[in-house]
């Protein structure tokens, strides 16, 4: 009786105890009745179910704490991320280093010993794969060898540390097989074939853990309604929900799993694109001030007056734009394109087609810099004449309170037609008289509510542009940016000599480091400029983006003194800017740099997008494994913008083989911005990119990936766009409703609504 009462608290979420329980075990038949008597579930509400009502307190909260799971529907949702078996190994020579890991292994050997600084023992068992071994470290545990014999296999859970130079799992979770009490009626070859899920666990719950908790909950659920339309689901031979779910969780053979898979991708994808569907539904419904161009206007006058001609690019994305801004409903484009491809300008004479109708637009970029930097190219390119009448504004936060009181009247009484800023526009007291067009530059820069802030300073719907020159992977597109029309500018102005871009491994070559400054010098010499970019400012500040480098960190005030000591640069005229400076100095900075009155800059990420410095040739990213992909990218695109070829270098101590240096390769290796992009999305974790795009916070993609799933989810989009066009509100698709409702929680319905 009190083994029994031992293995009933582990159901309900308790420690395992002594690590004695057996996987092969199912769950208790008493827990169960306990629980269907004490949590009667209603049928159409299963999956909302608190998890508290199936599973007592203690478990529930566990859930909760270690990995967010609340409900019903979450639990079963989150599902094993691969699949073990008895009879299997694991290779534990490839497990990493303080990472907490789950593995199937046999014990090979147990040693106990004393401790030999204070009383009590410590017990040794080594296990293996056939090829490796792993240390498991117990201290005063001795009673540990009555389960942990030589020949016994089992899953072992812990974090990997290493002691001596040997790998091990001190105090490990773990759960081993008993053939003899686990066959109960089966062969030996069904049992060692037998799927084991293996889920994504935390060190306060391990995977069996999960394991058990599932069963008791699928033992408890009744029939489930199918959200797929029969016919989508008949058409690719899919598995239905509650089966799938079965499936997934309790696999009796490798083949139940697999098809599970299969068939929860293809919903999870049809669920997300049917929700951008929606929500682009919602955004056309609206109803927008219609902005149209005239002859003889604005928009005619300006090109009148431009010094070059448009790419092909840039004339096709002005018309899909241009078609937009006409109609009824509010433009909500997304316009992706190589760094220095012309997006700015195509904005500008979308702003100038709105201005025509007494419309303003507002352009609100990442920081004061390019804030300052879009202002002056806007009133460059427009001239005096132009200028006159639109009266580009800018207002940001480092504004003195004159010059801001100024731009803010401008501004309200519709005196300012093109509005440039950073996150100052937000604030309360600035108001606009008629906001007829919203540019968000480089949007992963912006949060949701940030950019809906801009919106709802329109007194109706304003169009929206958003810009980005980190190009986004078909796939990605498509699942998160699902409800934005998209166009594309795939090539560059010409007259641009181009870019060369090389690695500097100073870990093999160390002797190059001087010549990256004898070649900042020659380009100095004939009459060039430079950029020096490091990842932080002083040693107690970094602006990188990465956190897995190898070593330490260039900084801006340490590569300012040494290169102004440098012999090699002596003559040279030398500064630094970067997020700590004030922003009349940062501005002041900039302008000398694009003068001509700096030879060499050294800066952090403030430079990263919009400066634009025909002059500046060369480019040195010290410590370049601290950035992403695309933040490589879009450092290197600041040189090369004129007649002279650009250079490159991207200057890294990482050992080849990591991943920062195989960042730092990959961005030398093409300049293509959309094939990094593909790139980044491989090297990078996946949600970590979708978060970014998203909300800036997890992915919420369960199994779907949108590097390998690509024909998956345009299938998948296609299925959704044919549902919707005969049932828009999905009246005739009840479960699709519901599904679709469970699975946007009010923040991410929120978000969509916005985004």
């Amino acid at each position: 009786m009190e083994k029994t009462a031992s293995r009933t608290r582990s159901l309900v979420g308790l420690v395992p105890e002594a690590g004695t329980e057996r996987l092969s075990e199912p769950a208790h038949p008493a827990m169960i009745r306990v629980t269907l008597q004490r949590y009667p579930l209603n049928v159409t509400s299963q999956l909302e179910a608190r998890l508290s009502t199936v599973l007592g307190g203690r478990t529930s909260a566990a859930l909760n704490r270690g990995l967010g799971l609340q409900t019903v529907g979450d639990l079963l949702a989150h599902y094993p991320r691969r699949y073990a078996h008895r009879g299997e190994l694991t290779a534990l020579a490839t497990l990493p280093l303080e990472e907490n890991v789950t593995m199937v292994a046999e014990v090979l050997g147990v040693k106990e010993r004393s401790m030999r600084s204070r009383k009590g023992n410590i017990l040794e068992v080594t296990i293996t794969d056939g090829s490796g071994l792993l240390t498991l470290t117990f201290f005063n545990q001795p009673w540990r060898v009555r389960d942990l014999k030589p020949g016994v296999r089992g899953i072992f859970a812990g974090k990997v540390s290493e002691y001596k130079g040997i790998r091990q799992l001190a105090h490990p979770d773990y759960e081993l097989f008993d053939e003899d009490d686990s066959l109960h009626g089966t062969d030996a070859k069904t049992w060692a074939s037998t799927p084991i899920p293996i889920y994504p666990a935390t060190s306060t719950v391990a995977s069996w853990q999960l394991q058990k908790s599932i069963a008791v909950v699928l033992d408890t659920l009744g029939d489930l309604a199918d959200p797929l339309p029969p016919g989508v689901a008949a058409q690719r031979h899919l598995l239905d929900f509650r089966t799938a779910l079965e499936k997934i969780h309790r696999p009796t053979e490798d083949a139940d799993w697999k098809a599970a898979r299969s068939s929860l991708r293809f919903q999870e994808a049809f669920l997300l694109q049917l929700a951008l569907l929606e929500q682009r539904a919602v955004i056309r419904s609206q109803e927008a001030t219609s902005r149209s161009s005239s002859p003889g206007g604005l928009l005619e006058q300006f090109d009148a007056r431009l010094e070059f001609k448009l790419t092909s690019a840039q004339t096709q994305v002005g018309l899909e734009v241009a078609k937009d801004l006409a109609g009824s409903a509010p433009m909500n484009r997304l316009l992706q394109g190589e760094v220095g491809s012309g997006k700015t300008l195509v904005a500008l004479r979308a702003m100038l087609t709105v201005a025509e109708s007494g419309g303003q637009s507002a352009l609100l970029a990442p920081t004061e810099v390019l804030a300052a930097q879009h202002l002056r190219s806007i009133a460059r390119i427009l001239g005096p004449e132009l200028s006159a009448k639109l009266r580009p504004t800018l207002i940001t936060g480092g504004l003195g309170v004159a010059e801001r009181r100024k731009a803010t009247l401008a501004t309200v009484t519709g005196d300012a037609r093109i509005v440039v800023g950073t996150h100052a526009l937000l604030s309360e007291n600035v108001e606009f008289f008629d906001l007829g067009l919203v540019v968000i530059d480089e949007q992963h820069r912006f949060g949701v509510e940030q950019r809906e802030k801009l919106r709802l300073k329109g007194t109706r719907p304003p169009h929206v542009l958003v810009l980005t020159a980190t190009p986004i992977p078909r796939t990605v597109a498509m699942t998160v940016f699902g409800d934005l029309e998209i166009s594309t500018i795939a090539e560059l102005p010409s007259g641009r000599a181009g870019i060369e871009s090389f690695v500097v491994p100073l870990a093999e070559k160390p002797s190059w480091g001087d010549r990256i400054w004898q070649r900042i010098a020659e380009e100095v010499a004939a009459g060039r400029q430079a950029f020096v970019v490091c990842p932080a400012i002083d040693p107690s500040h970094s602006e990188g983006e990465l956190e897995d480098a190898e070593g330490g960190s260039s900084t801006v005030v340490e590569t300012l003194e040494a290169l102004r000591k440098n012999p090699a640069l002596k003559s040279a005229r030398i500064e630094a800017v970067h997020g700590r400076l004030p922003s009349e100095e940062k501005d002041s900075i900039m302008r000398a740099f694009a003068e001509g009155a700096i030879d060499v800059l050294v800066a952090t990420t403030v430079i990263e997008v919009g400066v634009d410095v025909p002059n500046a040739t060369v480019m040195a990213v010290m410590d370049a494994d601290r950035f992403g992909v695309s933040q490589l990218h879009q450092l290197r695109g600041r040189v090369g913008r004129g007649s002279a070829k650009g250079l490159c270098l991207l200057v890294t101590s990482a050992p080849e083989g990591t991943l920062g240096r195989e960042r730092v390769e990959a961005v030398a290796a093409t300049l293509d911005g959309f094939e990094l992009a593909q790139k980044d999305l491989e090297l990078r974790k996946e949600g970590d990119v979708l978060g970014s795009l998203q909300s800036g916070g997890r992915s919420s993609l369960k199994l779907l990936r949108v590097i390998k799933d690509a024909d998956l989810i345009l299938d998948a989009r296609k299925a959704a766009e044919s549902v919707l066009a005969s049932d828009p509100k999905l009246a005739g698709h009840p479960a699709l409703r519901q599904a679709l409702d469970r699975r946007l929680d009010p923040e991410e319905r929120d978000f969509l609504s916005k985004s």
